[in-house]
């Protein structure tokens, strides 16, 4: 099922899993029961509980924060405007999430946008391997979810020449002038992928954007 890319790479310190866990560390500064009322009319995000379940943790949230996520996350951060809002969620292991939201000006600048977000993750694997001689990339393609104007599911898998093994899974979809990315990481391989999961997550992300 869906493309497979494997690449010997160089020099990065920016990989999957690097990211994810960069964004679980910094919302632990964040107060657990942080509320999130977002104003009339704005898109509404993920609650902890919406997330993959895990299997001895529960989810925990950050609030609704305007402005690119800090750092970026792998892949999809260069193309993110000023303009998206983002939230981070974590368990208490090694799992954590985050959600990114756009507000475009029209359904053919979100259309043209979520087409480009999902060239971006097409090409993940081949372009963390490009930035690291000690990455080994590997990616799938899980599909689309017919969901408003739909989303696409894919898997990427890193593992370093010092060992360690990580699993991201990321989701790009598009409900009017909305498009929102969800990210899922945490060590492992495409055996812990909970994609069934994910991709329930991704169906009740882009029906919650209005």
């Amino acid at each position: 099922m869906g493309e497979r890319m494997n690449v010997r790479i160089r020099g990065i310190h920016t990989t999957v899993a690097a990211l994810a866990a960069a964004a679980g560390v910094a919302a632990l500064a964040v107060p657990a029961d942080a509320a999130t009322v977002p104003a009339s009319g704005t898109p509404r995000f993920l609650e902890p509980a919406e997330l993959p379940p895990h299997p001895t943790s529960p989810w925990y949230a950050g609030p609704v924060t305007a402005g690119q996520p800090d750092p970026l996350p792998a892949c999809v951060g260069d193309a993110l405007p000023s303009i998206a809002s983002h939230r981070s969620y974590w368990t208490e292991y090694d799992t954590n999430a985050q959600q990114i939201t756009v507000v475009e000006r029209s359904e053919r600048r979100a259309k043209d946008f979520a087409a480009l977000l999902r060239k971006d993750l097409a090409g993940c694997a081949k372009k963390l391997m490009e930035q690291d001689p000690d990455i080994t990339a590997t990616q799938r393609n899980y599909g689309r979810l017919n969901v408003e104007e739909g989303a696409h599911v894919y898997g990427i898998h890193t593992a370093s020449a010092w060992g360690s093994s990580d699993i991201g899974l990321f989701s790009v979809g598009r409900d009017g002038t909305i498009v929102t990315v969800v990210r899922w990481g945490q060590m492992g391989n495409f055996q812990h992928a909970q994609v069934s999961d994910f991709k329930a997550t991704t169906v009740t992300a882009v029906n919650k954007l209005y």
